[in-house]
């Protein structure tokens, strides 16, 4: 998870975060008051807040709603790299409450652990039924405790294909051997969405930079997606495993998104009626939303009345169907909805930062050049992706100056963006 979005309740005070994991349930004005003390102390790495926290993961209250304050409070343990509360998340790896468990393996992992008996037990696990393998098998891989490669090698071929990848790439890791990392790709194609996700970060973990277009084409959120490049940008330029100009293409290809780009994982058995379509566009599962998009753009070209109704009806506060939405009003150049994509572009709403992007791309779709002053001051924003966004757009548009005031960017794939755009104008 990005830092950006932990502190979610900046009215909270440390001490009366405290207050509150200290506080009975049955004292609570609202349940959920211990699990957001819990969530938010991870803003204050303090002793007297890791007191708190420790104290909360010991509480052994077997009610539902102190089993998800437990849960939450490892969490947060692991996330601060707390050494002095390994004893007790140890603990937890023996609990009957399963999610317990996997965030106690997840938080070992995030804290660093090299004591035999602790990664003995984390492997144990995977001998426990019902248990998160994958998170387990993650975990292990991280820490490099190499006992466990044979354990892990035998959920190669699980039925579950987050699993299955997960133990691959444990084993590669594990054993140095990078030539079996090939079994990772098709996974990207699954019909599974959960394999398509959970594979581009194996992917990451890997540092498999030769995946980088394969992601690109995975129909997934392009959240994943830059996700995956981005790390693997990050770590494979400096090195030299894989240089700006390999990447991109593919950075280009996932920020203007359009369908065509991708490889499917769905088809129609005939074109669906234009309802059906918008409809689709709500769907958790991104590839049934591409599939859609591409369909309204191949067979539906004046849907965008159809369009701006829904996004008023609802889309307007759905953050994928927003996206998809914001997108389609650009290819279909339904410039009569200029106001709500310059209004996505502008929107500071956390879970609908990719729509801000997506309207960078739109606007530009539409070749007006009135929108050159709104693209140009989202150049400030710390958002890389939109910047990067709103760099092409005014490309296209035809306009040099974003990519000049952008080589002084503090990002190095904004910067890296700018240089060659620079470069071909000057040619």
């Amino acid at each position: 998870m990005e830092n950006r979005f932990l502190n979610i309740f900046p009215g909270l005070s440390e001490e009366r975060a405290i207050e509150l994991l200290y506080t009975p349930m049955d004292q609570l004005e609202d349940a959920s008051e211990r699990y957001i003390a819990a969530a938010h102390l991870v803003n204050f790495p303090s002793d007297r807040a890791v007191d708190a926290l420790i104290a909360a993961v010991e509480n052994g209250d077997s009610a539902l709603d102190n089993r998800i304050v437990r849960r939450k409070a490892v969490e947060t343990l692991g996330r601060l790299k707390v050494e002095r509360s390994l004893p007790v998340i140890r603990a937890c790896l023996q609990d009957e409450d399963n999610y317990l468990v996997e965030n106690a393996a997840w938080a070992i992992g995030e804290i660093g652990c090299n004591d035999p008996e602790i990664l003995e037990e984390l492997t144990a696990l995977l001998a426990k039924p019902r248990q998160s393998y994958r998170t387990i098998i993650q975990t292990l891989a991280k820490l490099g405790y190499t006992p466990a490669t044979g354990r892990i090698a035998a959920f190669e071929q699980s039925p579950e294909p987050p699993i299955a990848s997960a133990a691959i790439t444990a084993v590669g890791r594990l054993s140095g051997e990078r030539a079996g990392l090939e079994r990772l790709l098709p996974f990207l194609q699954h019909p599974n969405v959960n394999a398509r996700r959970g594979v581009i970060q194996d992917l990451m973990d890997s540092a498999y930079c030769e995946a980088i277009p394969r992601i690109a084409a995975c129909p997934v959120s392009a959240v994943f997606r830059l996700r995956g490049i981005r790390h693997l940008a990050d770590a494979g330029v400096p090195t030299g495993a894989v240089s700006f100009e390999q990447v991109e293409s593919s950075l280009d290809r996932v920020i203007v998104d359009h369908p065509r780009f991708l490889e499917p994982v769905h088809c129609y058995e005939r074109t669906p009626r234009l309802e059906e379509l918008i409809e689709e566009l709500y769907s958790t599962d991104f590839g049934r939303c591409y599939l859609a998009t591409q369909t309204i753009v191949d067979h539906y070209p004046d849907a965008g009345p159809a369009l701006v109704a829904s996004f008023e009806a609802a889309g307007h506060n759905d953050y994928g169907a927003h996206y998809h939405i914001v997108k389609l009003l650009g290819w279909l150049r339904f410039a009569e909805a200029q106001d709500i994509v310059v209004g996505a572009l502008h929107d500071r709403r956390p879970q609908f930062m990719k729509s801000r992007a997506a309207a960078a791309i739109a606007l530009a779709e539409w070749g007006d050049t009135r929108v050159l002053a709104d693209l140009r001051a989202c150049l400030d924003s710390f958002i890389w992706e939109l910047k990067y966004a709103c760099l092409i757009a005014l490309e296209h548009l035809e306009d040099p100056t974003g990519a000049q005031v952008a080589l002084q960017d503090a990002d190095w794939v904004v910067r890296a963006k700018a240089e060659r755009q620079c470069a071909a104008l000057a040619k």
